[in-house]
């Protein structure tokens, strides 16, 4: 069996895995692209995995994340993450070495929140960065969450009393929809149609995605979100809104009724993002508390320090 084969067996077994480090989501997103994994075995027993995702440019080799994916890195078995710090240092210089051995020019990935080799890799030489994102983890009491949220967010609930919410919005129109919203501010899309069209048919067969949409009384869509979810926390993860109708209260709209969604499935809700600034004040104004992640990189080639600073490759990180 290859690797991914072994990977694929082992992911059911690891059950606070999130949904970004799947096969089969990673199958998804890196559809026409190269990734793979990095096992970590001792006889039958496998102790870790570092699913990756490969990309090529002239004469460049380079690790990032894949759009839409959030978290990514070295998963130690659950089994082996509760023994304690000896085996994680095996695990992470064995990961290392493996990623030396690859002959990369540079390394990016983010790590699961509360991950502990992030701390690992920074003293194997890795640079570190934290990020933030928003949870709202007991929604057991639907009026306490909403009492938390600020004024502002509350007197926009009351602007949206004319609005409704619909699940039954399709990828195409999803996509329509999100596209005009671009089109307002002047920016594109990060994603293709294509790319949303098999993401969410690898999600939706598997009972782990939907679309959300915010509509007046005569049908017209003020707001959208596609949100994805595991077993542990649903994950707010492309949101939208029409610029004309901004004022509606709409987008705060959305956000309740996924938080309604969340609930219902008995889950944590992630806001996934938060790092700009106003995006983070945005977020907190619905009584969201932060969690930080970190980021783990390393430039293996003096000279690549050069194509970041001078932005030759604009935004790669994130592009595939």
């Amino acid at each position: 069996m290859t690797n991914k084969e072994l990977y694929a067996a082992w992911c059911p077994t690891q059950e606070r895995m999130p949904i970004f480090m799947q096969p089969w989501w990673l199958d998804a997103v890196c559809a026409g692209k190269e990734w793979d994994v990095i096992l970590m075995r001792e006889g039958d027993k496998i102790l870790a995995a570092m699913p990756y995702l490969i990309r090529k440019k002239l004469w460049m080799r380079y690790i990032i994340m894949p759009q839409q994916t959030q978290r990514m890195g070295i998963w130690i078995a659950q089994d082996i993450w509760e023994k304690g710090a000896d085996d994680e240092a095996r695990i992470c210089m064995y990961m290392a070495q493996k990623l030396k051995e690859m002959k990369l020019h540079y390394y990016y990935q983010q790590y699961a929140l509360n991950n502990p080799c992030v701390e690992r890799m920074r003293m194997l030489g890795f640079s570190v960065q934290e990020h933030t994102t928003y949870r709202i983890e007991d929604l057991s009491d639907l009026d306490k969450v909403i009492a938390s949220f600020s004024k502002n967010k509350r007197r926009q609930l009351q602007k949206a009393l004319s609005l409704h919410a619909e699940w039954d919005m399709s990828a195409e129109e999803f996509f329509r929809f999100h596209t005009n919203c671009m089109l307002e501010r002047h920016r594109r899309l990060s994603y293709s149609r294509e790319f949303l069209l098999v993401l969410e048919r690898k999600t939706r067969r598997l009972n782990q995605s939907t679309f959300l949409a915010i509509k007046n009384a005569d049908g017209e869509v003020y707001a959208a979100a596609f949100l994805v979810w595991d077993h542990r926390q649903l994950y707010y993860l492309i949101p939208c809104y029409s610029e004309l109708h901004k004022e509606s209260g709409a987008s705060a709209l959305l956000v309740l009724e996924a938080i309604k969604k969340t609930r219902d499935l008995g889950l944590m809700f992630d806001f996934e993002g938060g790092t700009r600034r106003g995006l983070a004040r945005n977020y907190r104004q619905f009584g969201s508390t932060a969690a930080k992640y970190y980021s783990v990189s390393k430039v293996y080639k003096w000279w690549f320090h050069l194509a970041l600073a001078y932005n030759w490759l604009r935004n790669f990180r994130y592009r595939i």
